[in-house]
């Protein structure tokens, strides 16, 4: 399946895994323009049709820890492709959906190949030379960032004018057309000098206690916070996280290395990540809502869903424009110092948003900024754990810091999403989020930014190259194995 050793073209590499974090991307704003219809299309509840969103943030964190360990252990190339294979069935899976369970289980199936984003960073790590590494990984960052600037506009584009059915076959054209470039382009990269003995035990209890603690936060509030089921669920995942820890730290092969995440370096960049990953999130949650309420509520917009994916678009976009400033800092000054700027940048969009919440020129001027700093964070993360770890353990490090940006995500929006719950007004007889709900859930992410650059400020870091690296060829591995 891997086929023979394509030729280095660090151009060419840089470009194709840019575009499998576009396709990531994609895939996760995939489904936003469809909520409100999801009970109809598919003849069920609202509560249900829910699931089509959490199936896919469920199966995305435990496939990516699995994937990175899995990529250190037999080729991150190798397990690229076997990423893109769900993502590809998963959207057919969708596109041929009539009822609720066919949809969750497709949406489920592209859950379990995001992890070809970590996949690519460590990758290039591997391939290419160490002069355009910086650039190549902020660049790679970003392009979540235009994945979700593209994405939502064009899924709300032909959700007004087309099937719905026209999104997941897209999704699957473009999911293949990676797999195919990922073969032909990329080279295969190193593996890790292992018995080659994965943790089943390892990844069945991480899964499960990750299945655990999503599930109580995105729920809680379908579920009610004080409910016995989201009680035990919180419950649980403590219980099976700890012991999950204890496992972990007496396995010969773990997989994840909970040693490696402890260093002061890798675990203060992964707390300052969880930070980031909710400050990202908040205004993803509050800016689309502004723009599409009524205007007779006298602080909504009153825009379409089309014309508020097009509002945010450049934001996005903001995010790949700024990647090679962003490699310049680090290169001059260091990743912590990006990401420290880059938090900061984040909390100054929030705090800016005080005055310019009333326009819809206000709002993209928040959103540029906000991203802005997001796209400077997100391409100084991967840099900071990889100047910490081995290079035979870049994938499994990198997966474990995407899972935690996603935990601080996922933390935001059911935080973000319990105040705009508890400060509404009537309207129309209908409970609306009010003003100053919003106003406080941007004040809550300017606070949750400059705690992520209090946090980035204090990483000890470590030069690049500080860590032996035992290095085995890809290919030479392959031969030896046949």
């Amino acid at each position: 399946m891997v086929g023979s050793e394509p030729e280095v073209r660090p151009g060419r590499i840089i470009g194709v895994l840019a575009l499998a974090g576009i396709v990531a991307a994609v895939m996760q704003t995939l489904v936003v323009p469809l909520i409100g219809d999801l009970p109809s299309m598919l003849d069920t509840s609202a509560s249900n049709a829910s699931w089509v969103v959490t199936a896919t943030l469920l199966s995305a964190a435990v496939a990516t820890p699995v994937a990175g360990r899995l990529g250190d252990m037999y080729g991150k190339r190798r397990m690229l492709l076997v990423s893109v294979l769900p993502l590809v069935a998963g959207s057919v899976v969708c596109a041929l959906s009539s009822s609720v369970v066919p949809m969750i289980v497709g949406r489920g199936l592209q859950g379990l190949g995001m992890g070809v984003v970590p996949l690519g960073v460590s990758l290039l790590r591997d391939v290419l030379p160490p002069e355009r590494l910086g650039s190549s990984i902020a660049l790679m960052s970003a392009s979540m960032g235009v994945g979700g600037a593209l994405g939502l506009p064009f899924s709300a584009a032909v959700a007004e004018n087309a099937s719905w059915r026209v999104l997941f076959w897209v999704a699957a054209a473009l999911s293949l057309l990676v797999g195919v470039l990922a073969w032909r382009f990329v080279p295969a990269g190193r593996v890790r000098a292992t018995s080659g003995r994965f943790d089943l035990l390892g990844a069945i209890g991480l899964g499960t206690g990750l299945i655990c603690l999503l599930l109580a936060v995105s729920k809680g509030s379908d579920w009610g916070w004080a409910s016995g089921t989201t009680l035990g669920l919180f419950a649980a995942a403590v219980v099976v996280l700890l012991a999950w820890g204890v496992w972990e730290l007496r396995s010969a092969e773990p997989l994840v290395d909970l040693r490696v995440t402890a260093r002061p370096q890798v675990l203060m960049t992964n707390a300052a990540s969880v930070l980031v990953g909710f400050a990202m999130y908040a205004q993803s949650l509050v800016v689309p809502q502004l723009l599409q309420l009524p205007e007779a509520t006298g602080y909504g917009l009153g825009q379409s869903m089309m014309a508020m994916g097009l509002w945010m678009a450049p934001a996005g976009l903001m995010m790949m424009a700024l990647a090679p400033l962003g490699a310049k800092l680090s290169a001059a000054r260091g990743p912590k110092v990006t990401l420290s700027v880059g938090s900061l940048v984040i909390s100054v969009g929030y705090a800016s948003s005080l005055l310019l919440l009333g326009s819809t020129w206000g709002l993209l001027a928040v959103t540029i900024v906000c991203n802005a700093g997001v796209g400077l964070a997100y391409g100084a993360m991967p840099a900071l754990i990889m100047g910490a770890v081995p290079q035979e353990e870049t994938a499994s490090a990198n997966s474990f810091n995407t899972l935690m940006r996603s935990i601080g995500s996922s933390v935001s929006a059911a935080v973000i999403g319990v105040v705009l719950a508890q400060l509404t007004t009537d309207f129309g007889g209908h409970l609306l989020p009010s003003e100053d709900g919003f106003r406080v859930a941007m004040l809550m992410g300017c606070g949750v930014a400059l705690a992520a650059a209090a946090v980035a400020s204090l990483i000890p870091v470590r030069p690049m190259n500080a860590v032996p690296e035992p290095e085995v060829d890809a290919e030479a591995t392959a031969a030896a194995s046949s």
